[in-house]
Order: C-alpha cells, then sequence, then structure tokens
C-alpha cells in the first residue's frame, strides 16, 4: 500500500499562516495537519508515505519526507500535482490519495481499506453539521455527491443547488487498487488535451472531474460513507473556530484528534 498526500497547495486563504509554509504544515491543536494525517495513516498500517510538494517544499523535503516536487504548482490543480508522482503508480501496488489540507480519525482510513471495490472514495454522511458550524450557508460551498442503489459514484463535483444533491460530502481521500492505479497515467493521457472539464483546462482539473470522468468512462467508483472523523482546514476563519472548538471541548463531535 502506498499513500499519495497531495501537499502542493499555498493556502491563500490560510495566510498569514502560510507565509513562510505550506498549508500541509500549518498546525491545528500543536500538530502539522501532514503530521496528524502520516499518524492515522501509520495507525492503519500504511508506512509507505510520499508527499507531492510545490510552494515552499524545502519545508517539507526538511522534514524527511520522501517527496516529488510539482515545479508548477502556482499554475496548476489537484490532478496535475498527483501525476507527479506517476511512478509509483506503475509499481503495481494499492495507492490511496489524501488531500494535505484535510484530518482525519484512523476510522476513516480503515472503512476506505475495506472496501473491495476498484476506486473507492470516501464521504462525510454528516457533513451539514460541520459545514454549518463553519459558514452561515452550507449549501453555498456545498458540491454535489450523488450515489446510486448499489452504493457507486452518480455524481460528484458540481455546484449544489439543493440538499437533496448532496448525499455526502467527498474527504478528498481516495483509494485505488492496484489495477486501477495502473491505469491512471492512460486514463489522464486519452483526455482532450484542450477540453474543458468543468470549467478548468487539462492542467487545472480538479480531481472531482476526473472522478466524474472515471465513472462516465472507465469504471464504477465505490462511495464509503462515514460518519464523520474529518476535518478541511481551508481558511483562517476554519482554523479559529475548530481552536474554538478544542478550548471548549467540543471538536470531538466532528473529529477526534488524539494526543
Amino acid at each position: 500500500m502506498i499513500a499519495i498526500i497531495l501537499g502542493a497547495g499555498e493556502g491563500n486563504r490560510l495566510r498569514p499562516h502560510t507565509s513562510d509554509r505550506p498549508k500541509c504544515l500549518v498546525e491545528l491543536a500543536g500538530k502539522s495537519m501532514l503530521q496528524r494525517e502520516c499518524e492515522a495513516l501509520r495507525a492503519c498500517g500504511v508506512e509507505d508515505i510520499h508527499v507531492v510538494t510545490g510552494y515552499r517544499s524545502d519545508q517539507i523535503e526538511r522534514l524527511g519526507h520522501s517527496t516529488f516536487h510539482n515545479p508548477e504548482f502556482a499554475s496548476t490543480n489537484m490532478v496535475t500535482s498527483f501525476l507527479c508522482a506517476r511512478e509509483l503508480l506503475r509499481r503495481g501496488e494499492d495507492v490511496l490519495v489524501s488531500y494535505a489540507d484535510i484530518v482525519y480519525e484512523p476510522r476513516v482510513i480503515e472503512a476506505l481499506l475495506e472496501s473491495d471495490a476498484e476506486v473507492s472514495l470516501a464521504v462525510n454522511t454528516r457533513w451539514r453539521e460541520l459545514w454549518e458550524a463553519r459558514m452561515e450557508d452550507p449549501l453555498s460551498d456545498a458540491e454535489t455527491l450523488k450515489v446510486d442503489a448499489a452504493g457507486n459514484l452518480v455524481e460528484i463535483g458540481k455546484k449544489a443547488n439543493s440538499y437533496n444533491e448532496v448525499e455526502g460530502q467527498y474527504m478528498g481521500l481516495i483509494l485505488f487498487r492496484a489495477d486501477a492505479a495502473e491505469r491512471i497515467e492512460a486514463v489522464h493521457k486519452a483526455l482532450e488535451p484542450d477540453g474543458v472539464y468543468d470549467g478548468k483546462d487539462l492542467p487545472n482539473m480538479y480531481m472531482t472531474s476526473f472522478l466524474q470522468h472515471w465513472v462516465d468512462h472507465v469504471s464504477p467508483v465505490r462511495a464509503v460513507m462515514i460518519d464523520g472523523g474529518w476535518l478541511e482546514v481551508d481558511t483562517v476563519e476554519d482554523l479559529a473556530m475548530y481552536q474554538g472548538l478544542i478550548d471548549e471541548g467540543r471538536l470531538n463531535d466532528h473529529c477526534r484528534l488524539g494526543d
């Protein structure tokens, strides 16, 4: 099992915390998000961890992590960063992909690893109460996520017009079993180079757009429905809100950080 953490982002909405460090090294309750992710992965037996770097890559390299660099991090998006670690996809092993601006309990990884599907992604079924704590209008930030009767993804990543279109929120965690991982490069290479994907050109393609393409043209993607245990740290306001919940002893309602 290989884990690839996508940590190239600058995190402008977390400034000034990101003035001298990448977004994944911003701390929550005394530990960086990257450290908390690595601890959760290792708690589930995932030891082969790699980080895709971009902004202030020296900060991550200095910590001794195995890294792959996206030199065009300022002008590209998640899928491009992911493919900077393409050599790992050729090793014939399962690949777990994680965004770097999230924090999660080990049980989230355990649930994902229990899936026997070729491709699976983690979905937070308790997303609305977390979004309500983060913002006044949860629907303004929510993206569609629809699942069929078999538990497979139907739609992801579009602008949601009603709560009926949101069966959960994608956690930024994907598991590609070995056979699927080895197909990722070919699937990406077959995309139209000048195409537009949810309003973005190919270098700026969102991961959700790539997942939607996989669902529509490659094979089913299993939605692993998980009851909380996850946080997204996207803005200064998020960070302050989480710290306030920690001070009040209420963060465990959303995610248990552990020590």
